[in-house]
């Protein structure tokens, strides 16, 4: 990993991937909605809404990896002071922001009618919400480090690592409070889900985590640049001054 923190050397392995990866998901996401949608099955319980799932499922799951992704960087940067850890944090945490609103818009659009009501207040739904402010606040920390001329400052990555509490706390939500939101049906190594649920759910995954890697890539790239052009402007300012 560490041979990846030398900027340049990670500019040309992103350059490489980031195109691929976007393509990649966008093809993948599209086949795997069009499979959701048109040929599975519709649930015997809850109908074609059911079909929501395709949707809000990997959108769920990208909402909590990207704030992962966030708490890794960071205690990657508070330890290791890895040069490219703050920027990796920054860069996974509007995607994230964006799974996280499609989840919570997608379960409330899937809550009407299997509930009855758009919004409950229950364990899982709560702490989601939780998570999409905190990512509002990591946003606006980060972006106040970088115009204060420090985008390595430490305040966003203790904030990074002390969001991630509320990880753990989405998903046993279900398992340790009441709640009308189902219980996990995908577990390490099972899946209580019929296999014509089950696949084009994990191809959905594939397609849209493809998508978020892209964008994550493509967003550092986008702010080495602006650093890298900041860093230049400084030294001809300097270098005007001298003269």
């Amino acid at each position: 990993m560490h041979r990846f923190a030398n900027p340049a050397r990670f500019l040309r392995l992103a350059r490489w991937l980031t195109l691929p990866c976007l393509v990649a998901g966008i093809v993948i996401t599209a086949a795997a909605l069009a499979w959701g949608l048109f040929s599975a099955p519709a649930d015997y319980l809850q109908g074609d809404s059911v079909r929501i799932l395709y949707l809000h499922v990997p959108a769920a799951w990208l909402g909590m990896w990207g704030w992962g992704a966030i708490a890794t960087a960071s205690f990657v940067e508070l330890v290791w002071r890895h040069p490219l850890a703050a920027i990796g944090a920054r860069a996974a945490a509007v995607p994230g922001a964006f799974y996280t609103a499609l989840c919570l818009a997608t379960g409330s659009l899937w809550g009407r009618p299997a509930w009855g009501a758009w919004w409950v207040w229950d364990g899982r739904l709560t702490s989601m919400l939780v998570l999409l402010f905190l990512y509002f606040a990591y946003m606006a920390l980060a972006d106040a480090a970088g115009r204060d001329g420090d985008g390595t400052s430490r305040i966003p990555a203790i904030f990074g690592l002390v969001g991630a509490v509320n990880i753990p706390i989405i998903h046993f939500s279900v398992i340790w409070w009441n709640s009308l939101h189902q219980p996990p049906s995908i577990s390490m190594g099972k899946s209580a889900m019929a296999d014509d649920f089950l696949y084009p759910l994990l191809v959905s995954v594939v397609g849209f985590t493809l998508i978020f890697a892209g964008v994550v890539l493509a967003r550092m790239r986008a702010i080495l640049a602006e650093s890298q052009a900041e860093a230049r402007l400084r030294r001809k300012a300097m270098s005007e001054d001298i003269a």
